[in-house]
């Protein structure tokens, strides 16, 4: 097996998406040459043909599978057959393709929601498979479960050597803004720059604000990547996160005081909190070496700047 050099041949999929483009900003920064990208146009992986002619042309030697269909709970909630389905053909489609084509190291990047709804806080990975998903996101995460034993299945029975990080929820710059796609970060961050604009004497938020979340900032997360494809190389799931989570509320708190909003907030109790906490246990990680850097305050103030920078008022 050739060992991971900046001239190896990465193929990173989904480098357009939050993750995707955060691990291509961080493999060309620490002076890796070879790194294949392609757009959406240019190779749809929901097409079998077209990634096994893909990696037949290219014939990558690590992959890093970051490309799925995301969104927050109201994406996942009005289209559960697309969170579904185009994950599983995605993810069928590029890891047969690892196998089919020798590909040296693979990596599949998962989420929390695989987590069981009533899972034990913080979520070790012993815990993956042992009860009901969280039911707002419960395509996706079927799909995320899917691939995790495609992957191990792939490793079982063909030896492909194939690696399945467990994300909690990721933020940072790059990340949608429209409202049916956004995560909470930056959903947030766009109503109470909005607000502000237009002197809003409220803002409205779903749920009750307390449910808890787990934050990752999006550039920790490809130097997590990037420490695991040189370090790891377990059939078993392996948590990457932060160890350390807050309530919405608090989170939404806090983004209102960075972006200087000081109007009111209000809670739609009507609408769902989703999974009430999604807190990793991340001893395996921590005892590998690695740990995140990137604080929540600087983080928060990453979105701020790109959506100020992307929507201009």
């Amino acid at each position: 097996m050739s060992e991971l050099s900046k001239k190896s041949k990465i193929f990173i999929a989904g480098h357009n998406g939050l993750v995707g483009a955060a691990i291509l900003r961080h493999l060309i920064s620490n002076g890796f040459s070879k790194v294949i990208v392609r757009t959406r146009a240019e190779l749809d992986l929901t097409s079998r043909k077209d990634v096994w002619d893909f990696f037949n042309s290219e014939q990558p030697e690590y992959v890093i599978l970051a490309a799925a269909k995301v969104g927050g709970i109201a994406a996942n909630m009005a289209e559960p057959v697309e969170f579904l389905v185009n994950n599983l053909e995605i993810q069928n489609n590029v890891l047969l393709a690892c196998h089919r084509f020798r590909v040296t190291k693979t990596m599949f990047l998962g989420s929390s929601c695989v987590y069981p709804r009533k899972a034990r806080q913080p979520m070790n990975e012993s815990c993956f498979m042992s009860g009901p998903v969280e039911s707002t996101n419960e395509s996706y995460a079927i799909a995320k479960i899917a691939g995790i034993r495609l992957a191990q299945a792939l490793r079982q029975q063909y030896k492909l050597n194939v690696i399945c990080p467990m994300p909690c929820n990721v933020y940072g710059p790059g990340d949608h803004f429209e409202f049916e796609r956004s995560h909470v970060v930056s959903a947030l961050v766009r109503r109470f720059i909005e607000a502000k604009r237009n002197e809003a004497p409220s803002v409205t938020l779903w749920g009750t604000g307390i449910a808890r979340r787990e934050l990752l900032h999006v550039d920790d997360l490809a130097d997590a990547c990037l420490f695991l494809l040189h370090n790891y190389d377990s059939q078993e799931i392996i948590n990457v996160g932060s160890g350390y989570d807050l309530t919405i509320r608090e989170l939404a708190e806090t983004i209102a005081r960075i972006v200087e909003y000081n109007g009111k907030l209000n809670w739609d109790t009507a609408k769902p909190d989703g999974m009430l906490q999604k807190l990793l246990d991340i001893n395996r990680l921590d005892n590998l070496g690695w740990h995140h850097n990137i604080d929540l305050e600087t983080g928060i103030k990453s979105v701020v700047m790109d959506f100020e920078s992307r929507y201009p008022q």
